[in-house]
């Protein structure tokens, strides 16, 4: 739909979809506004019951006037008899985005949670209930406003129920007692609901949780959520006892109104206004730890890799706690070699403690140092030599990782002990391996890749059920294709099949799941199937740079811009001296049409790594999209110059020569680069847009349909990429090819 006018109004972007509506961004062409546009999915047109309950949200949402409310403009039905409603667009994200980056601060959860309840007591005032008041339905605008949105299971008072008898209707992990039971509900679910979502903000985590839905609603109906201390000592007795009482099972022991409720959470935030900074407790930071490179202290020079591994393998067990912070491997690894002072590395990575230690290795003896040290005084915190053999490489491990997590006083979930114990082989000479692959891969060159899947295949005749070795092997073919000149049909299927082998073995793998989901993204093309195996990686690593890098990908290319720059972001703070990462955020924000930002973004990356070939391409790919041809041609030769080979930076500099009228060095240009096809794959996409800007179509399109039939891996950005720009007409040939390849919709 994007680009349609529907009405009057003219489709821009998709926003998002659930499972009574898709939302789109659009511009009002009569009032010149931006609005949002909530679709009945096209399935469920002809549903009386889902037709109805769509009209009463528009109804009951347009009832009510209030700034912590949604506002309601009108309902509509297309041509085809597909319902939408018009409601105002905000910038900024769902309350749930924002949880899911950490627990907000006490004084924030106070003033969102009031929010909420203001919008609510508006609506009871008016005899609606929500029914449905969950952190995914808040949206906290770019200004820190609070708006209730969906209305669809919304209740008028006196009304009879639109569902069918037992039915019940609703998100389960926020289901007061008497919805779980499918009783009749007044406006106190609403505030038990409201009471979830303030525990929620507070903690991070739901209250009442289970691995399935029958097991939410038994402890929903017979357990006690765990104390709000127990996650942070600094909240406050009032607000603990306000969060009490909204989650009493009897709804008569619950608020009676959510104007009592609103009063209890005013008070407390006057506490906050009112009192000495001494005499409120201070939120501590989220713990944080940067994992340095161990030093090899041993003879050969080829330890290397163990001492490497090391440090990667302690990362990586970190980095599932998802109340600690770890910067990394790439920031990291950054000070490998350097000799600079531990709070210059806590300044510049924004930790508290660093580990660092070293690695003696004599045959099958080990002597292991670790310490670690509080960054703002150079204190060690604790230290401990190993002196071991190698088959107790991975108790060292446990050890080193438990003394952190003892040390840096982090609460530790039974389920998050279990994962950073876990040891996917027992076969030393597998995991000697399997380090030796990673450390070939880490290199991200031809030879390096071929290396890597050498050390892979062999750790895997040592020990065939080793999960992370078929990771490993899953995330070579991935990197090969996207980044080196290997046809995309020839790496692909590779990577699929290991990244699944892999999860046949260990489901609880996120690392796979994130290589799963890309080869769903850019070769398989299967949208639902790629952003599921995302938020499932996403799940298991929430401290994952990468893992947040490649979902703000897949955000990108399903054209949520918003979302994929904070996602972006987000990954920038996990790993700040990443030029790789750091010069994404550049590249979601061209793709959101933010060129400006785009370009301070990428300048500030190559003040950070001068010289890196990918932010001069991305920073020439802001300047094209502001028409400024020359800055863009400037860019992408020094792409070209001090890239790897990869020929996209040299692709995209012959489209600019000849939109810029410089045939001569275009046709030079295109001339080499077909003669690198006799040698090399080089990605079809390329010579289309080449042709293109040359104004021969119908050649365009025949490298249009080569990529389609190789499934070039940059074909999905035609979903994207501004078209007019490369004046591709409404063509019916190249409208076929992308509905042949699933990008039309």
């Amino acid at each position: 739909m994007i680009g349609e006018t529907i009405s009057h109004y003219k489709i821009l972007e998709k926003l998002g979809e659930g499972g009574m509506g898709m939302v789109y961004k659009a511009q009002d062409t009569k009032l010149d506004r931006t609005v949002a546009l909530k679709f009945l999915p096209p399935e469920l047109t002809k549903d009386l019951e889902a037709k109805e309950r769509f009209i009463q949200e528009a109804k009951t949402a347009s009832a009510l006037q209030h700034n912590n409310v949604s506002t309601i403009h009108e309902i509509d039905e297309t041509a085809d008899g597909q319902m939408f409603i018009c409601m105002d667009y905000y910038e900024g994200e769902s309350l749930q985005e924002k949880i899911e980056r950490g627990p907000l601060k006490i004084e924030e959860a106070i003033d969102i949670s009031s929010q909420i309840a203001e919008g609510l007591h508006e609506a009871h005032e008016k005899g609606i209930v929500h029914r449905d008041i969950k952190s995914a339905n808040i949206m906290i605008t770019s200004k820190g406003q609070a708006k209730i949105m969906d209305f669809g299971l919304a209740k008028l008072r006196g009304r009879t129920k639109l569902t069918k008898t037992g039915t019940t209707l609703g998100t389960i992990a926020y289901m007061s007692p008497q919805q779980a039971r499918g009783e009749a509900v007044d406006h106190r679910t609403d505030i038990w609901s409201l009471g979830v979502v303030l525990y929620e903000m507070i903690t991070g985590q739901l209250p009442f949780k289970g691995d399935y839905e029958q097991a939410v609603i038994y402890s929903i109906l017979n357990e006690d959520p765990e104390l709000l201390t127990d996650f942070r000592s600094v909240v406050p007795a009032e607000l603990a006892q306000v969060v009490e009482k909204t989650l009493a099972k009897e709804p008569g022991e619950r608020y009676q109104s959510v104007e009592e409720l609103l009063a209890d959470l005013q008070a407390i935030r006057k506490i906050f206004e009112t009192a000495d900074a001494e005499t409120i407790p201070q939120e501590k930071a989220l713990p944080s730890i940067a994992v340095l490179p161990f030093v090899n202290m041993s003879a050969d020079p080829e330890q290397e890799y163990f001492c490497d591994g090391m440090s990667e393998e302690l990362i990586n067990a970190l980095t599932k706690i998802e109340n600690l912070r770890v910067p990394a491997r790439t920031s990291a690894f950054a000070f490998k070699g350097e000799k600079i002072d531990v709070r210059e590395i806590g300044r510049k990575l924004s930790v508290s403690t660093v580990l660092e230690g070293s690695v003696r290795k004599a045959g099958n003896r080990l002597r292991i140092n670790a310490q670690l040290i509080n960054v703002t005084d150079g204190y060690h915190l604790w230290s401990e030599r190993f002196d071991r053999e190698m088959d107790d490489v991975f108790a060292i491990q446990d050890e080193i990782s438990l003394a952190i997590i003892d040390n840096l006083k982090v609460r530790l979930l039974g389920k998050e002990k279990s994962v950073i114990l876990k040891h996917h082989t027992g076969d030393l000479e597998a995991y000697n391996l399997y380090l030796k692959g990673i450390y070939f891969l880490r290199m991200y060159t031809a030879e390096g890749f071929n290396k890597a899947i050498e050390y892979f295949k062999h750790s895997l005749q040592k020990d065939p059920d080793y999960a992370l070795a078929y990771y490993g092997l899953a995330e070579v073919f991935y990197a090969i294709s996207f980044w080196g000149n290997v046809p995309p049909n020839g790496a692909y299927p590779k990577a699929k099949e290991y990244a699944k082998k892999a999860l046949e073995i260990d489901d609880t793998l996120g690392e796979a799941h994130a290589a799963l989901g890309l080869v769903y993204t850019f070769y398989d093309w299967k949208w639902k199937s790629a952003e599921r195996e995302l938020n499932r990686a996403l799940k298991l690593y929430p401290n994952s740079a990468i893992i947040h890098m490649s979902y703000s990908w897949f955000l990108s290319l399903t054209e949520r811009h918003e979302k994929a720059v904070i996602e972006a972001k987000y990954a920038q703070d996990l790993d700040p001296l990443s030029g790789l990462i750091s010069a994404h955020v550049g590249l979601a924000c061209i793709w959101g049409s933010q060129y400006d930002k785009a370009i301070e973004e990428l300048q500030m990356t190559l003040t950070l790594t001068p010289g890196f070939y990918l932010a001069h391409y991305y920073l020439g790919l802001a300047y094209g999209a502001k028409s400024m041809i020359e800055e863009a041609i400037e860019e992408f030769e020094k792409a070209v110059d001090l890239g790897t080979g990869t020929p996209w930076p040299a692709m995209i500099l012959a489209t600019n020569y000849f939109q810029s009228g410089r045939n001569t060095q275009g046709e030079k240009l295109l001339k080499s680069l077909k003669q690198r096809l006799r040698h090399e794959y080089m990605p079809p996409m390329g010579f289309f847009y080449i042709h293109l800007v040359r104004g021969e179509l119908e050649l365009a399109l025949d490298w249009l349909e080569r990529a389609c039939k190789e499934r070039d891996s940059f074909l999905p950005w035609c979903r994207i990429i501004p078209i007019d720009s490369y004046r591709i007409p409404d063509d019916p040939r190249f409208r076929a090819l992308l509905q042949e390849a699933r990008l039309d919709a």
